[in-house]
């Protein structure tokens, strides 16, 4: 039986310890990374929800912006513009409640001309036939994805006659 002396057995314990250290060290680097990874796949794999929860929402409001124009067209009177102003109106109540549109009053541009002229339309004696001008503001709006679009429509009403002279 070999006798075992003080110097051999610190060599054999601080060689286990240094092996049993390293092995610590590469199990908490392997824990790490994979922490790391895992948080990497799920940061992109919400951005990719929020991001089409945004287009989602943001369609939704277009498409009730869509309808608040096509509200403002059927709607529209050049003698009594406050018949074309609607402020959160529903789309579509029972299927999605949450889509809503609004249109501002209709005013005349503050840049350009106020009639645009109607090639071609033109009855003789020296009239001038063309079409007035409108801008009207059409908010479309769905509260669910918390979005909104803003669309600034151009209107023109005629034809009516644009010739400066008087009968």
């Amino acid at each position: 039986m070999r006798s075992v002396n003080k110097m051999d057995f610190l060599r054999f314990w601080r060689r286990g310890r240094v092996a049993e250290g390293f092995a610590l060290i590469a199990s908490l680097m392997a824990v790490w990374i994979l922490t790391a990874l895992g948080v990497l796949v799920f940061t992109v794999s919400t951005r990719d929800v929020r991001v089409s929860t945004r287009v989602v929402g943001e369609k939704k409001a277009f498409a009730s912006a869509e309808a608040g124009i096509h509200r403002l067209t059927m709607t529209f009177d050049p003698f009594n513009m406050s018949a074309s102003t609607f402020t959160n109106v529903p789309v579509y109540s029972t299927g999605d409640p949450d889509s809503r549109y609004s249109i501002d009053t209709p005013t005349r541009p503050t840049s350009g001309p106020a009639s645009v002229p109607l090639p071609g339309y033109a009855i003789g004696g020296g009239q001038m036939w063309g079409q007035d001008r409108y801008v009207a503001r059409v908010t479309g709006t769905n509260t669910r994805y918390a979005s909104n679009v803003v669309i600034d429509v151009g209107i023109g009403f005629g034809p009516v006659e644009i010739t400066t002279t008087y009968r």
